[in-house]
């Protein structure tokens, strides 16, 4: 279920229309890249198995860009493809419960979600108020 992302970045042509699940066009679920955070908490749990988990994860959804963890609390970062700002949480939301069982993550919740467009980030980045670069791709110890 890929679709190419032939209009990224240009996507703001249909604003408005919250009403319509079908209507209209389909050009209307064009498809966007959005930079999403995920922080998550909860008991503390042993840092092997809470890296074990976000690395199973990582495997899981090949988005995964980085993770940063600690024994009671995690932040996820990567990218979505979405048709909007809503869908795009809307699958952030259901990441950590979906992927909880398989990737034997620990039963924390999530106290935390920024979903932003890929102008936006980009944005930030330039201006100095991006997320931190603190380290490369993958999951990391904070």
């Amino acid at each position: 279920m890929r679709r190419a992302l032939t209009s990224v970045g240009t996507g703001d042509r249909h604003e408005g229309g919250d009403g319509d699940a079908d209507g209209g066009g389909a050009e209307r679920d064009a498809s966007r890249l959005w930079h999403i955070t995920l922080s998550v908490s909860g008991k503390p749990a042993p840092l092997s198995e809470v890296r074990r988990g976000l690395e199973q994860l990582a495997h899981d959804h090949p988005f995964l860009l980085t993770s940063r963890y600690a024994d009671d609390h995690a932040e996820i970062r990567y990218w979505e493809e979405a048709r909007d700002l809503h869908d795009a949480a809307a699958v952030a939301l259901r990441l950590w419960g979906e992927h909880r069982s398989t990737a034997q993550l620990p039963p924390w919740e999530i106290v935390g979600l920024e979903v932003i467009d890929r102008a936006t980030y980009h944005q930030r980045v330039a201006e100095g108020y991006g997320p931190p670069p603190a380290h490369p791709v993958g999951v990391h110890p904070y």
